[in-house]
């Protein structure tokens, strides 16, 4: 079953633009669509059109950052029918509004105006702790730790930390609820100048977590490299996004 979810999963990638339906994609993974849809789900964490939606949004951003394109053309280029639904769809998922997207990425993004920006709100809290373990590389890293509402790390998390390389992390303020921690790996040092030819060298998830007021939750999290199950990530991270990188002390980075 993984080769065909696969097969479906690179149609995706390579056929993106186009009105896929649920029947085409299982068509190519030679599948019902019903028992498709459940294989799917339970190797990727969510749905086929909801997978097809985050390969589009990650076009959508290359095209931001590469052409001069309008957010409109952008828009049907990637395959939706209406700038609405595609601005308010990027908008929820990377944190920006494809405009100021585009703006913040060529002025030189920073991390108070990327997508994650800290704790929650509100009176019923809870916190999550633990540590994050990266592959032993000769490299210099910036993780992202974020508690997000659904498996795909997209939008506003609950709360966040930023770590200078591996090591303890603390997410106060986290609402009451189950929540899903996602972690995101990137490189500091050495990176490629063209913003669209950025990756995450690893990234990392845990099982649903369910928080009550009040209490602390300990978790650690392993980083791995990228599978083809896994989605893009969308959030605008200053390391991923940015033609201008941040400026980095050496004394406050951590070998990964």
């Amino acid at each position: 079953m993984q080769a065909a979810v696969e097969r479906a999963i690179e149609t995706m990638w390579e056929r993106y633009e186009e009105p896929l339906s649920l029947d085409d994609i299982a068509d190519t993974a030679i599948l019902s669509k019903f028992y498709f849809s459940r294989v799917f789900r339970t190797l990727t964490g969510t749905s086929p059109g909801r997978f097809l939606s985050a390969i589009r949004l990650h076009k959508a951003k290359i095209l931001l950052l590469k052409t001069s394109l309008s957010v409109t053309d952008i828009s049907y280029r990637v395959g939706y029918n209406s700038l609405g639904t595609f601005t308010s769809r990027f908008t929820r998922s990377v944190g920006l509004s494809p405009g100021r997207y585009r703006a913040l990425a060529r002025a030189g993004l920073q991390r108070d105006s990327a997508g994650m920006r800290g704790a929650g709100s509100g009176w019923r809290q809870a916190s999550l702790r633990g540590s994050v373990g990266v592959p032993d590389l000769d490299l210099s890293t910036r993780i992202y730790v974020g508690a997000f509402s659904d498996p795909i790390a997209q939008g506003e998390p609950a709360a966040c930390d930023v770590l200078d390389g591996p090591g303890e992390f603390e997410l106060a303020g986290v609402p009451d609820g189950v929540w899903h921690l996602r972690a995101a790996v990137v490189a500091v040092r050495d990176v490629d100048p063209l913003p669209w030819n950025r990756r995450p060298l690893f990234i990392g998830a845990s099982q649903p977590l369910t928080v009550r007021s009040g209490k602390t939750v300990d978790v650690d999290l392993e980083t791995r490299g990228f599978c083809p199950f896994d989605l893009p990530i969308l959030l605008a991270l200053p390391e991923l996004d940015s033609y201008q990188l941040p400026q980095y002390e050496p004394a406050a980075l951590t070998l990964g």
